[in-house]
């Protein structure tokens, strides 16, 4: 058996080329490439709007059954796939999220993929990358400042601190900050009141980096931000303070979408990171459009299971891009599937059929989804040292008695070569003819909405709303946000809203107990169970792990 050098290793020995010549692959000239050092670089705006009559590539969306620690690799064969795809004569480009600090440093890692499926450089962009979440960090806390300014200068627009729904961001999991008071010290130090922090992935204006279509949308959609309601319950928006401007000019370089590369030199566009259990899920709305206008294939990626990430790309960014992807992959893998049918962490290495085939339930489910919104999915099963030939083939004469195309990829171990069966297979289910249709209209109620998505995405009977969050449906409506779409915030472990409930759960109803407006993004969240916006460290973080070596190389970053 081969052994395999860890991530960071393999990374650091890649053979990159210069940003210049993967821009230039993709027929971009070096005046709409801004270099960030010599191996990444963002690319100019303009280049989608010279672009605007040529055909879109075929849109390839990757999700999977719901994670598990014992590990699905969507990032993995997201890489992999796009290698795949050019190892086979096709100009792929892959489109995938950035990576946020506080889950790189916390336990979940990076998320640059794996083992001979990465992009790199891995180690930048996992950490600072180009800023663009600093920036998103800094426009944030500096809307915050400008409206505790305000407070503090007279109120004029009539601001109740206590219903001030702004609070502050940072990229980093960190739960003592989830609730504080600003303002303490006396008259000179501003007006006390309650706030607070959530982790700056879960910022609205990253959502709306993600989903504005250029500079213009992003200005539109900030002004748009509410803030807070009025001492007579009238919400507030940033084009009340008038500071729209001063965001839009901190966010300018952010919007840029980032080029990198694969281990393989297939490019990549890596631009922005909602969480998916608490935001959208997906890469930014431009870099996926301008993918589609450098390739002929786009392999992007959405957030966790399908119940929360494709669910979402299908009823918000789609809509936002007018984005109309080709097919669905399922990533699966055989140690999930045991662990959905009961089997334990501990005991995944020994071949267990009947937690294997318990375990189908949940895969099943995701595959109905997919089909609900009228395209072909396609199940990549991520093969892992320890799966048997017989459980492998058990899980492929399951796929394929449902009516699924399915296909073993390796592409962890080698690459793109790993995957050619699996690039073929989809190639030949996204040029078949389908009608994607997003799941529910744009004018039912919010309430309506919700149900839907509980009933059909998530198997659930129906959900219940809490006193408070019946209030806020209500000041929702009112307020004329009604025909905005929905955005699940909801755990990620489970189709449920409880993440004790593996597989595919039955005669379950979820709980929403909180709605907010975001209203620039252009949806409304709706939070269930026990899901925060401001995650914390483990007992252990990855943190502790990471180190420089003397000659300036990253250690200890997975």
């Amino acid at each position: 058996m081969n052994v395999i050098p860890s991530d960071i290793d393999i990374a650091q020995q890649a053979k990159l080329e210069k940003i210049t010549k993967i821009a230039h692959g993709l027929g971009v000239d070096e005046e709409f490439v801004a270099p960030y050092g010599h191996y990444k670089g963002k690319l100019s705006l303009e280049l989608l709007h010279n672009a605007s009559g040529k055909k879109d590539g075929k849109i390839i969306l990757v999700t999977a059954i719901n994670p598990t620690p014992a590990g699905e690799g969507k990032s993995t064969m997201t890489v992999g796939l796009g290698q795949a795809l050019n190892h086979i004569g096709k100009k792929a480009v892959v489109a995938i999220r950035e990576p946020s600090l506080g889950p790189t440093m916390g336990m979940k890692g990076g998320a640059c993929g794996g083992g001979y499926s990465q992009v790199v450089p891995m180690e930048d962009i996992n950490l600072h990358f180009t800023g663009d979440i600093h920036a998103i960090t800094t426009a944030h806390n500096a809307l915050t400042a400008l409206i505790d300014n305000h407070i503090h200068r007279g109120n004029e627009l009539g601001l109740d601190v206590r219903k001030l729904t702004w609070k502050r961001v940072m990229d980093m999991n960190d739960r003592s900050l989830r609730h504080i008071v600003a303002g303490l010290g006396g008259p000179l130090q501003g007006v006390p009141h309650e706030s607070g922090f959530d982790i700056t992935v879960a910022s609205e204006i990253m959502a709306i980096l993600c989903l504005a279509d250029g500079i213009n949308d992003l200005r539109s959609r900030l002004k748009k931000m509410v803030i807070g309601y009025t001492f007579h319950d009238e919400p507030l928006t940033v084009a009340d303070l008038e500071v729209e401007g001063a965001l839009t000019l901190l966010l300018k370089d952010a919007m840029m979408p980032n080029l990198v590369q694969t281990l393989e030199n297939t490019p990549a566009l890596i631009h922005g990171g909602p969480f998916a259990n608490i935001a959208h899920g997906c890469n930014s709305v431009v870099a996926t459009k301008m993918a589609a206008k450098l390739g002929d294939y786009v392999v992007t990626e959405a957030g966790f299971g399908a119940d929360l990430g494709a669910e979402k790309f299908m009823n918000i960014k789609s809509r936002a891009g007018n984005i109309k992807p080709s097919v669905v992959v399922i990533v699966a893998t055989i140690r999930a599937l045991k662990m959905h049918g009961g089997a334990a962490k501990a005991d995944l290495k020994q071949e267990n059929l009947h937690a294997l085939e318990k375990g189908f339930e949940n895969l099943d489910k995701h595959i109905e989804s997919i089909r609900a919104f009228g395209l072909p999915p396609v199940v990549a099963v991520n093969r892992f040292t320890h799966d048997t030939e017989e459980e492998i083939n058990v899980l492929m004469k399951y796929c394929r008695q449902k009516g699924v195309a399915v296909e073993l990829a390796e592409v962890w171990e080698k690459g793109g070569a790993g995957g050619v069966k699996l690039a073929e297979k989809i190639i030949q289910a996204a040029d078949e003819p389908s009608v994607f249709t997003p799941l529910y209209d744009l004018e039912l109620t919010i309430e309506a909405k919700i149900n839907k998505i509980a009933k059909e995405i998530y198997g659930a009977d129906g959900v219940d709303f809490s006193v408070e969050a019946k209030k806020q449906l209500e000041r929702i409506t009112d307020s004329g946000w009604g025909t905005l779409p929905v955005c699940m915030a909801k755990t990620q472990y489970s189709l449920s809203d409880d993440a004790s409930k593996i597989g595919r759960p039955r005669n379950f109803r979820i709980t929403v107990r909180e709605l907010r407006v975001s209203a620039g993004a252009g949806f409304v969240v709706a939070l269930t169970g026990n899901v925060m916006t401001m995650p914390g460290l483990p007992k252990r973080p990855g943190a502790l792990d990471m180190d420089v070596s003397e000659d300036g190389n990253a250690v200890g970053l997975f």
